[in-house]
């Protein structure tokens, strides 16, 4: 029985939750939803359709588009429940919440910096390869808890070092889908936005 990895998996459930229940308790626009909604729909489709690119996914970059255009709340939701929808299909288990919490820190992180990654492009790259190295190293942590019921440095070390491809491979994909999509994206939001006054 992996009783430390459980309480830490419910603790990471537990934190979601809070989460998303401290962001739901501000007024939203139905408008503004709805195109959380489209953005969340866009990136659980962009890990269906690049399945069978291992760690080549389009799918942190749309959640930062989100942060970026929508703001931090926004973003937080993007990730949080891209990752639960689309694990219905790739599977649940007790990486889900991991998931969750690091693609939505990730999508409200980028919220929060929205100014400075919207006229920058160098920071807009400098951020996607960041997002891709948080979410490796946060998901091994995930990997050393479940596998050693515990903590193991050595383990995380060997896990760290054994993701190395799959962490550059997605640092990489983060910055080109950011560069080929935040143009095109972002401005059908804020037209979006500016059209129908969402705030």
């Amino acid at each position: 029985m992996k009783t430390m990895a459980l309480a830490i998996v419910w603790s990471v459930i537990a934190a979601c939750a809070i989460l998303l229940v401290i962001m739901e308790k501000k007024k939203t626009d139905v408008r503004k939803i709805m195109l959380i909604a489209v953005m969340t729909a866009m990136s659980v489709a962009g890990r269906f359709v690049f399945a069978p690119f291992p760690g080549f996914k389009p799918v942190t970059a749309i959640i930062v588009i989100c942060g970026m255009y929508l703001g931090a709340d926004a973003g937080f939701y993007c990730g949080a429940l891209t990752g639960l929808i689309s694990n219905f299909y790739f599977g649940q288990g007790p990486w889900t919440p991991f998931q969750m919490l690091v693609w939505g820190i990730i999508g409200a992180a980028a919220g929060l910096m929205q100014e400075t990654l919207r006229s920058r492009r160098l920071m807009l790259a400098v951020y996607g390869i960041g997002a891709g190295i948080v979410f490796s190293f946060l998901m091994d942590i995930y990997t050393v808890i479940w596998t050693v019921d515990g903590w193991s440095w050595s383990y995380y070390a060997i896990a760290v070092a054994s993701a190395v491809p799959y962490t550059l491979i997605y640092a990489i994909s983060n910055v080109i889908f950011l560069l080929m999509l935040a143009g095109p994206i972002g401005k059908k939001i804020e037209r979006t936005v500016k059209k129908y006054h969402i705030t």
